[in-house]
């Protein structure tokens, strides 16, 4: 499958304004269909989750409705959405599918394939990689679980699998897999990022969203980096970078062959200060031919497009379910002391809201910046 077909995956960071980005590839239903954040289903929900979010709370898990999906039937719904012929664009969050607090991936059992003549989950070393059909389970997603549940009366988590681990990759995604799609980055600065996403987690918003307490696991960006780390040195992205030279890239990337997929990393400061450009140099290494009408959805077709998308998630998209355009803001945001920042949060969420935030901003400064500097810029 050429660069040029790949479904389009961008892969980012919670409160990164990726919805907003996201709107803009939704008004080309000519020739995109997009698909919005289904690997959350799984990873909070299903019997592969990944997140303890909701791991003691099964009836929310069921009111989801998505107590039953797996990585499989996320991805078996991915590649039908192309059955219209369209390309597919996806905008998801990379830590779905990484085991949290950087444990040892090993692939989620819905995406194992078993070798001829081999599919007991006694033989799990005799599992391949999926070439994205006929996928089959193989093995249990912890074996151990109901008997420990017997024993204690308490449930646990599906995660560690009892599944094989492959080499180098993060994910529970298996390497073939992901090759069949064309990975682009969206990042923003934590210190936007990270108080946006608290403020979703607290009163009164939490009760919209669901997600009643904070956790800086989610924070987004180690697993962000990883997984660019990964497809540049597996060669599936890069080494060139998007909008800048061959010198430069092959001097700060360095991957083990050549890629025809670019480096291609947007940041949402640089999108909001000039979206026209930043869009359009995009859109030149992703293969879309641009149209400036595509920073305006204002019909109802576009309405009706984007509430039934991001229905599931409630709470986290209102502000881009609301808008009609993307425009460059008049004023470019000022950097702020942290002294003036500690002040600010600590205003809106009290001492204890600071002082998380402050400590989960700069615990992941280092890969935003890491990131940063693949960051594509307009013409």
């Amino acid at each position: 499958m050429s660069p040029s077909n790949k479904p389009i995956f961008v892969a980012t960071h919670p409160r990164a304004c990726s919805t907003a980005f996201e709107r803009v590839f939704m008004t080309r239903r000519d020739i995109l269909t997009t698909v919005h954040e289904p690997l959350g289903d799984a990873f909070y929900y299903g019997p592969e989750r990944l997140s303890d979010r909701y791991e003691h709370d099964e009836k929310a898990r069921e009111e989801s409705g998505f107590g039953q999906s797996t990585f499989k039937t996320i991805f078996d719904r991915i590649d039908s959405e192309g059955s219209e012929g369209k390309r597919i664009f996806i905008k998801d969050i990379a830590h779905y599918i990484f085991p949290p607090d950087a444990k040892p991936a090993s692939i989620a059992p819905s995406l194992l394939q078993p070798k001829k003549g081999v599919g007991t989950a006694e033989d799990i070393d005799g599992v391949n990689g999926v070439d994205g059909s006929s996928i089959a389970t193989s093995a249990p997603a912890n074996p151990n679980a109901t008997s420990i549940a017997k024993q204690t009366g308490k449930t646990v988590p599906p995660y560690p699998y009892a599944t094989v681990i492959e080499p180098r990759n993060p994910t529970v995604v298996p390497e073939a897999l992901l090759k069949q799609f064309h990975f682009t980055f969206l990042i923003r600065h934590p210190r936007r990022s990270i108080p946006s996403y608290y403020r979703c987690t607290v009163p009164p918003l939490d009760e919209i969203t669901g997600f009643y307490n904070f956790m800086p696991s989610e924070a987004g960006y180690d697993e962000l980096r990883r997984l660019f780390d990964y497809l540049r040195t597996t060669g599936q992205i890069g080494p060139k970078i998007a909008g800048q030279s061959n010198a430069n890239s092959d001097s700060v990337a360095e991957s083990t062959s050549k890629s025809e997929v670019e480096i291609c990393v947007v940041d949402a400061d640089d999108l909001l200060d000039n979206p026209a450009g930043i869009i359009e140099a995009y859109c030149k290494s992703v293969g879309i031919k641009y149209d400036p009408g595509m920073l305006k959805w204002d019909s109802d077709d576009d309405q009706k497009a984007a509430k039934e998308a991001f229905e599931k998630w409630k709470g986290f998209h209102e502000d881009a379910l609301d808008s009609k355009e993307l425009k460059p803001r008049l004023h470019k945001k000022k950097v702020q002391s942290n002294k003036d920042e500690d002040a600010e949060w600590a205003e809106k969420f009290g001492p204890e809201g600071a002082k998380i935030i402050r400590q989960t901003v700069d615990a992941n400064v280092a890969d935003y910046e890491y990131l940063k500097q693949f960051a594509i810029k307009a013409a």
